[in-house]
């Protein structure tokens, strides 16, 4: 779903595990690490698309996880002009994504990338709760850093600070859910 503006509405999935760890996805056949996402489809709930997205990506169900927060407002990121389809109708210049944090309630095992037709990941790790910041592609970058800093007094009961690099200020906290 692509709004007036050219975004496509998208659902964003941070999982954590018991060590405040988070999972970070690499893209099919590609040397690019990122974070569960996925566009939410016309007529479809944030939460329905979440937990579509959710087994499409790295197989989980709901069973598998805790949902624990989001975020309250629509983050947004602009494509670089390369990445712009112009000959797609309605064009999208962007994505504006509500992100979800979720806590993983079963083992490991349970994460399989290959359960859908479209496979979007073909390797996963846990990482650092900033790690994600540097590993993301650059055009992602501020959205990843405000959704962290949002999700992150949350997960870690407001004792974590926020890495000095990291010093935009945030404009918005997330909501416990």
């Amino acid at each position: 779903m692509i709004d007036s503006d050219g975004y496509r509405a998208n659902v964003g999935i941070v999982i954590t595990n018991d060590k405040k760890q988070i999972l970070l996805a690499k893209r099919c056949k590609q040397d690019a690490w990122q974070l569960p996402q996925g566009g939410i489809d016309k007529d479809e709930t944030e939460i329905d698309a979440l937990y579509r997205e959710l087994e499409e990506e790295v197989g989980l169900y709901p069973a598998h996880v805790k949902l624990i927060a989001k975020t309250p407002k629509w983050l947004r990121y602009d494509l670089p002009l390369e990445h712009i389809r112009r000959s797609q109708k309605p064009t999208c210049i962007g994505q504006k994504q509500v992100w979800f944090l979720l806590k993983l309630e079963s083992s490991d095992d349970n994460i399989s990338l290959n359960l859908h037709h479209d496979i979007e990941f073909d390797d996963w790790k846990w990482v650092d709760y900033w790690s994600p910041v540097d590993e993301v592609i650059n055009f992602k970058r501020d959205v990843y850093e405000d959704m962290l800093k949002a999700l992150a007094p949350i997960l870690f009961d407001n004792e974590h600070s926020i890495p000095n690099e990291l010093s935009r200020p945030l404009q918005f906290s997330a909501i416990k859910l």
